[in-house]
C-alpha cells in the first residue's frame, strides 16, 4: 500500500544560498497524489510546483524544480530523499521562500521527524519503475548509468584533489532501511576556497560550518570533523537518491554514478523516459514492495551521532 504522513510535521532553518529565514510544512495527502511542493508565499500566478523530473531547471549547485508560470523550488534533494527513504509516496509541502530550509546539511533532520511523526497506510497500491535496458549519459569524463536490478542498488565514485575528500567508492543496496543507516545523515561539502568563491558572488550565504562539511586541502574544518570516513561519497549517493525520487516512483534498477551530479542524474532521468522500450511501470506485489526503500524502517536506525 501507499503511504502519507501521520499529519503535518514543521520545519524552520535558513535557505543555503540566500541565508533567508524559510518555514516548511510536509502536509499528509491523499493517495495518488504523489509529491508536490506549494510556495505558500506565492499570491499571483499558480503555487504548486510537481516534484518531478521534467519540472527540474537544472543547476550545478543543488535540484531546482520550477512550474510552467516560472514559481520554482530549489535544494529539494534532501527532503525528497528523506520521503523515499522513509516510504512515503504523497505528500503536499510548503514552502515560504523559493528554497527549502538546509538544516544540517543532510537528509537526517526531516528523516528523523517523519519516523517520530509516523506514516499512514493508504489504499492504493504502489507502483514502481522497472529498469528494463542499460541507459547511460555522460559530459565530460562524468557518467552515470541505469541498468536492470530487482531493487534500487547504487555504485557511487568521487575523484576530489583535497586530501581531506580524495578518491572515494561505495556500493550499496539500498532496499528497506539502508538509506536511513547509511546515507540520511551524511552532510553537503564543499572546498572553502569554492564557499569564498560563492559568497562573493552571491551565493551560500546561509553556508556555515554547522550545515556543510567544509574541507581546505587536508583539514576538516567543521567542528567535531566527520561523521563518517566517506562522508562525502556517501552524501553524492543520497544526492542521487533525492534527485532519483523526481521519477515519481520508486525505482527498481542500478544506478552508478563517476563524478556524477545533480545535472548528470536529471540527464539519465530524461534518458530514460525517452526510451519507452528502457522501462516499464509495474504494480509490485508483496516480494517487490518488500524490497523498495524505507519498508520497514524504524527511528532506532538512524545513526546514533547524528
Amino acid at each position: 500500500m501507499q503511504h502519507t504522513v501521520k499529519s503535518a510535521i514543521r520545519f524552520t532553518g535558513v535557505g543555503l544560498h540566500s541565508g533567508k529565514p524559510v518555514t516548511m510544512v510536509i502536509h499528509p495527502a491523499s493517495a495518488e497524489h504523489g509529491i508536490w511542493f506549494r510556495r505558500s508565499d506565492v499570491t499571483t500566478g499558480d503555487p504548486m510546483i510537481p516534484a518531478l523530473w521534467d519540472a527540474v531547471n537544472q543547476s550545478p549547485l543543488c535540484t531546482r524544480l520550477v512550474n510552467v508560470g516560472g514559481v520554482s523550488v530549489s535544494t529539494v534533494e534532501h527532503v525528497m530523499a528523506a520521503l523515499i527513504g522513509c516510504g512515503v509516496h504523497n505528500a503536499l509541502i510548503d514552502v515560504d521562500g523559493p528554497e527549502v530550509p538546509i538544516l544540517d546539511g543532510s537528509s537526517v533532520p526531516f528523516v528523523r521527524a517523519i519516523l517520530a511523526r509516523g506514516l499512514q497506510g493508504q489504499a492504493a497500491p504502489v507502483r514502481a519503475i522497472e529498469v528494463l535496458e542499460t541507459v547511460e549519459v555522460r559530459r565530460a569524463d562524468a557518467w552515470a548509468r541505469l541498468s536492470p536490478a530487482d531493487t534500487l542498488r547504487m555504485d557511487f565514485h568521487i575523484d576530489f584533489a583535497d586530501a581531506a575528500i580524495g578518491t572515494q567508492d561505495k556500493s550499496l543496496t539500498l532496499a528497506n532501511g539502508a538509506f536511513v543507516r547509511e546515507l540520511s545523515d551524511s552532510r553537503t561539502f564543499c572546498r572553502q576556497a569554492d564557499v569564498d568563491a560563492m559568497r562573493a558572488s552571491g551565493l551560500a550565504l546561509g553556508g556555515t560550518l554547522e550545515n556543510a562539511v567544509v574541507v581546505d586541502g587536508a583539514a576538516v574544518l567543521s567542528p567535531g570533523g566527520l561523521r563518517h570516513r566517506d562522508e562525502a561519497v556517501r552524501h553524492k549517493m543520497l544526492d542521487a537518491m533525492g534527485d532519483l525520487a523526481l521519477a515519481g516512483a520508486p525505482i527498481l534498477g542500478h544506478y552508478e554514478g563517476f563524478r556524477a551530479g545533480h545535472a548528470l542524474t536529471n540527464d539519465l532521468l530524461r534518458s530514460l523516459f525517452a526510451q519507452p522500450s528502457a522501462f516499464r511501470m509495474v504494480t509490485c506485489d508483496g516480494a517487490q514492495t518488500a524490497r523498495l526503500p524505507g519498508v520497514g524502517v524504524t527511528a532506532h536506525e538512524i545513526p546514533a551521532h547524528a
